[in-house]
């Protein structure tokens, strides 16, 4: 089976990084059919997935990328299952398993398993050779190596049937943000995205706030307006109302700006169309917490200083992830390489 080198690859992945902004009709009707499939997959949160890869793929860091990675003499079946959550989501590993010279046995999500096939054929119509390298699987089965992305629930089932052989299992991550009181506006604007992009449902959207004791929230709540039409989505909106109705019932103390909810609480992962937060003395404080967290947080969104290991982004910087941002911190490349 003939292996590509990184130079043809690179030539390839850069031309389906054009198709994401330039597709095809049929691929824009699939695009606009999405949320048929999957009611969160609305065309607009789809066009920001591509729109995110498009950036991901770009021709400098497809290099830097590349210059990192050996292709293997021997040939490995990578088992990937996917998730679904976001559009998309899984598209990274299957160009890691790749970009590697291995096979990928693909397991769709139920989610999502219009937009991957999809795109993925494109990239086989870019460059052909890669059409025996990418196989759809209803069941793992005669793998060397697992890829698994999935709850904390599906995660042990996945430790008992992968977990003797080479693998990554992922589990719940949440992002959360750091507020000093210092923010502009803008900042915070930006923040919004951080938030509210697809939704809320990706383990790279802030679902914890951290804040200053003496924080108003007004300041917090104010430059988000601009996100308020997200609450015209049936399926946010049903979350919205449920939540809210139980905060009412229980008299939970929340804050409300009419498409968020806002509630003291302590743990990372919040229910949709709520964040919860934290209040803190000092950044101090705040690292020690977000280091004892560390195995469940994603990345942190702040301007502070923070001395971590997880890594710490921008305002509006948690979803576009560079080709090097690996999921849970674990450097997919490496696993592969190896194998």
């Amino acid at each position: 089976m003939p292996i590509l080198n990184n130079e043809k690859l690179i030539i390839a992945l850069k031309k389906l990084s054009d198709f994401m902004i330039e597709p095809s009709e049929e691929f824009k009707n699939l695009i606009s059919s999405a949320s048929n499939n999957n009611a969160w997959f609305t065309e607009e949160e789809v066009k920001r997935a591509l729109n995110s890869l498009h950036k991901m793929l770009n021709q400098q860091d497809l290099e830097t990328w590349f210059a990192n990675i050996k292709i293997t003499e021997e040939q490995k079946k990578v088992g990937l299952i996917l998730a679904g959550n976001i559009p998309m989501v899984g598209f990274h590993d299957v160009i890691a398993v790749l970009a590697t010279g291995n096979i990928a046995l693909i397991k769709l999500s139920s989610s999502d398993d219009k937009l991957v096939p999809a795109l993925l054929a494109e990239l086989v119509k870019i460059e052909p050779l890669l059409s025996d390298r990418i196989i759809y699987v209803e069941r793992l089965k005669d793998f060397d190596a697992v890829i698994a992305t999935g709850s904390n629930n599906t995660s042990r089932y996945f430790d008992f049937y992968f977990g003797k052989g080479p693998n990554i299992i992922r589990k719940n991550r949440n992002s959360v943000a750091v507020i000093t009181g210092d923010e502009s506006k803008e900042e915070l604007a930006q923040l919004g995205h951080d938030i509210f992009d697809y939704f809320g449902l990706g383990c790279r959207n802030v679902s914890k706030l951290y804040i200053p004791e003496d924080y108003d929230i007004k300041n917090f709540f104010e430059p988000l307006e601009g996100f308020k039409d997200i609450i015209n989505h049936f399926k946010y909106n049903n979350n919205y109302d449920y939540n809210k109705s139980i905060y009412l019932v229980n008299l939970k103390h929340h804050y409300d700006n009419g498409f968020l909810l806002l509630t003291e609480g302590e743990s990372l992962s919040s229910p949709l169309a709520v964040l919860y937060y934290e209040t803190y003395t000092n950044l101090e404080q705040v690292e020690k917490l977000l280091k004892d967290k560390a195995e469940d947080i994603q990345c942190v969104i702040s301007k502070a200083p923070l001395k971590l290991k997880t890594p710490v982004l921008g305002f509006g910087k948690s979803q576009s992830p560079k080709l090097w941002d690996y999921a849970d911190n674990v450097n997919t490349i490496e696993f592969l390489n190896s194998l």
